[in-house]
């Protein structure tokens, strides 16, 4: 164990013995998801690096205290890329918190999410001790395949140390199609074209100034696009312009989320099939109609949660309204299998509970 580890290892074991509550914390970037974080910060900012990159091989290991922007760089520099797009909100980033969080950008519908991507993780559990999980192949896994388990765990089994991940080549080719539809017409649309040899990657709809638009973006082999453009039809965009919008889409930067002002985020996750919800509010949809993001006033996302629930989804308060506190609970809670489940592993990982559970179940 290397001295950056074995500080972090003894700061873990401290704790465990002094029944101190640790938060894990990477750059911040992503402090409002997830309840209120509390407890004493545990940086990872000193476990930094690329541990092995192999291009050919499309796997790369890279410590959890690595900026994102880094490993985007290096990898970019080979012509491949994260595919499933993940938000960076603001600058500093860090791989472990891009795992611990499980977010993931526009394409995540098409190219999956970051669990599908994590081949092996190594984690400090509450009792400091250095685990491995995984490797650096696809078929590795036997009983509970732990490495994909962190992925949106926010830090409640251990600190993230280092991790695995399957990386892609760039698409050759990549265009932008506008289509001037209502909502209905728009999720229509997505399923239809989701059930055909087509080279989809990303979609949103929204509607703005009084009229709804659904983008579509297409990437793949070049002769594959170019076919699906002249199928397809719509309003070709600028490459420039439309790589400008996605990368605002995948922060949540643009005009649709910039509008909040004194609302609350929620994200709903329903079947790509649900039909329009029961809502009021015009939505920002995204993953082929699976993300549907709403803006409320406080205090009235349970109508939003109910919507969701009859979809045959769950609904996420997402960002507080101007950061502002509030006793709605972030996440749905858990059905009693699954926090069986949750519970368990928490005991087997942390059984002094170090490490800050209520971000994830503020009841536990």
């Amino acid at each position: 164990m290397d001295p950056a580890l074995r500080q972090i290892a003894e700061r873990i074991r401290a704790a465990a013995a002094e029944r101190t509550v640790l938060r894990i914390r990477g750059a911040g970037t992503k402090d409002f998801y997830g309840e209120p974080p509390r407890g004493e910060p545990l940086s990872t900012g000193e476990l930094q690096g690329l541990v092995s990159y192999e291009p050919s091989e499309l796997v790369v290991t890279v410590r959890a205290g690595t900026p994102l922007a880094a490993l985007e760089a290096a990898l970019a520099a080979q012509g491949q890329c994260l595919p499933f797009e993940p938000p960076r909100f603001e600058q500093g980033g860090t791989v472990g918190g891009m795992v611990a969080a499980g977010l993931s950008g526009p394409a995540r519908a098409s190219a999956g999410a970051v669990r599908d991507y994590v081949l092996g993780a190594q984690l400090l559990n509450g009792r400091g001790e250095l685990l491995s999980f995984g490797g650096q192949v696809m078929k590795n896994v036997a009983g509970y395949d732990v490495s994909r388990v962190l992925a949106g765990s926010l830090g409640v089994l251990g600190l993230i140390t280092e991790v695995s991940l399957k990386v892609l080549p760039v698409p050759p080719a990549e265009a932008t199609l506008v289509f001037d539809c209502h909502q209905a017409d728009a999720l229509r649309l997505l399923n239809g074209w989701g059930g055909q040899p087509l080279p989809l990657n990303a979609s949103r709809w929204t509607h703005e100034q009084g009229q709804g638009r659904l983008w579509l973006r297409l990437r793949g082999a070049t002769a594959a696009v170019a076919a699906a453009c002249t199928r397809l039809g719509g309003e070709r965009q600028d490459d420039a312009q439309a790589r400008s919008d996605w990368e605002a889409a995948r922060d949540l930067r643009l005009p649709w989320f910039d509008a909040r002002q004194g609302k609350e985020l929620w994200r709903l996750s329903v079947p790509q099939t649900a039909p329009v919800l029961p809502l009021e509010e015009p939505p920002l949809i995204e993953w082929h109609g699976g993300q549907r993001w709403y803006q409320v006033a406080p205090g009235e996302g349970e109508r939003l949660r109910e919507a969701a629930r009859s979809a045959g989804g769950h609904a996420t308060l997402f960002m507080t309204a101007d950061g502002a506190g509030t006793a709605t609970r972030r996440f749905d809670a858990l059905s009693a299998p699954l926090k069986r489940i949750h519970e368990a592993l928490m005991r087997e990982f942390d059984p002094h509970a170090v490490f800050d559970r209520a971000r994830l179940f503020p009841t536990t």
